[in-house]
């Protein structure tokens, strides 16, 4: 176990016996009909004589802290290519996520929020401690049908219905997100970048408005995107660059419907270390229309991107790049009783949606047509054994690698293949 795990393992550990601590009853002297007959009579015990574990018990956080944390370990079995490890043959234990999180309110309308994370990805992810984010939140306005405010720091980016809870495994609908629309292996460049949000809400009889805007600079940690540079123009420094995303959704009913549009334009810069090369940037514009339906037992959820990617002077020969993508998916829940939930997926990923079957990337570079697309079915259980702990499993049935990293798959790869995922979870 490396040392930042174990930073990470102790501080859960503390978070937890605080939080047993606070719960537990103060310490106090029985009555003298219950004590011993030897030492009825005596002096009790005075507060200069406190117990340890009375000293600690009697410590509380302020009532507005709020400190809260999670553990999650996945196993992932495949067939043919690899994700997030060495996941065939025997499988993968290599999916680890912990993280701890907290607030504290010092006034009305200012309120300060941090989450640490480690996770472990595989290859995809650099197996450390970082920030997801941490910010100051300063609402300017707030009463019964308004909400304003602004926020500074690093920003959790306002995309889609899943991006702001994606750290959670608890507030995901499944192990994996679909990955068409949340593709794990850009996950810290998609979550959250460092800079300014403004948000606002409207509540009204014919339902609540939410808008989110962001401009942040992009974090750009995630070994596959750096590879994307280096794999072509060798060593260098990848930069985040200034960014936006805004967001506006509307819901009815208390959440029984949710509708929403996103639009963003994430940049970064990559500064290589050889002169031959000149500085190449990424622009990537997507626009994200997303929609869902929730009964009382079953939901049904759909998201659809159009995504444009721009690469000016990658490369040898300093070309400039740029396609058109295009990504869905549709997705049902069902919850079979208040523990017990269901799902079927299914999940389309298309880079140029002008080569949907991947012939014109298999005669540019003579890679295999499959991966330039991925389209996945997936079904999946949830069991909350306790409002603590969660177990899940879920099984993929893939056609296409555009979602797999080439870091874990260097070899021969399969364009049909299967994924299959077990995870316990933990929270706090």
């Amino acid at each position: 176990m490396t040392d930042h795990r174990k930073i990470l393992w102790k501080i859960l550990a503390f978070s937890i016996a605080m939080q047993w601590l606070n719960t537990c009853p103060a310490e106090s002297d029985p009555p003298e009909s219950m004590q011993p007959s030897g030492i009825r009579g005596t002096a009790p015990r005075t507060s200069a004589e406190p117990s340890l574990l009375k000293s600690l018990s009697d410590w509380k956080l302020p009532e507005t802290v709020q400190i809260h944390g999670f553990a999650s370990q996945s196993y992932l079995h495949t067939t043919g290519n690899n994700f997030f490890g060495h996941s065939t043959n025997m499988g993968s234990l290599d999916f680890t996520e912990m993280g701890i999180n907290g607030s504290w309110r010092p006034l009305t309308n200012l309120q300060t929020s941090m989450q640490v994370v480690y996770r472990r990805a595989g290859k995809t992810d650099n197996q450390d401690l970082r920030i997801d984010f941490g910010f100051l939140d300063y609402s300017f306005l707030s009463d019964a049908e308004h909400l304003a405010g602004v926020r500074l720091g690093r920003v959790v980016n306002p995309y889609g219905l899943y991006n702001d809870t994606r750290d959670m495994p608890f507030t995901r609908p499944s192990i994996l997100l679909p990955e068409s629309i949340y593709i794990d292996l850009n996950r810290n460049f998609a979550l959250s970048g460092d800079g300014i949000q403004l948000y606002g809400e409207h509540r009204s009889a014919f339902g609540d408005f939410f808008l989110q805007i962001n401009g942040v600079y992009t974090r750009t940690e995630d070994p596959t995107l750096k590879n994307f540079f280096t794999s072509a123009m060798g060593s260098g420094e990848l930069e985040g660059e200034p960014s936006w995303v805004g967001r506006l959704m509307y819901e009815w009913d208390g959440g029984k419907v949710r509708l929403g549009v996103t639009s963003a334009k994430a940049n970064a810069r990559f500064n290589p270390d050889a002169a031959e090369f000149k500085s190449s940037s990424l622009s990537f514009e997507p626009i994200l229309f997303s929609a869902q339906y929730n009964a009382e037992k079953w939901s049904l959820t759909g998201e659809y991107a159009r995504r444009e990617l721009n690469v000016s002077k990658f490369g040898p020969a300093a070309a400039d790049l740029g396609m058109i993508g295009e990504s869905y998916y549709v997705q049902g829940t069902y919850r079979f009783t208040s523990n017990w939930e269901g799902f079927l997926r299914y999940d389309a990923y298309y880079p140029d949606r002008s080569d949907r079957n991947g012939k014109k990337l298999a005669a540019a570079i003579g890679q295999p047509a499959y991966n330039g697309y991925a389209k996945d079915f997936t079904v999946g259980l949830r069991w909350d054994v306790s409002p603590s702990v969660m177990l899940r499993g879920e099984y993929h049935y893939i056609e296409g690698t555009a979602w797999t990293s080439e870091l874990e798959n260097t070899g021969n790869t399969a364009k049909y293949w299967d994924l299959f995922g077990l995870s316990v979870s933990f929270r706090f």
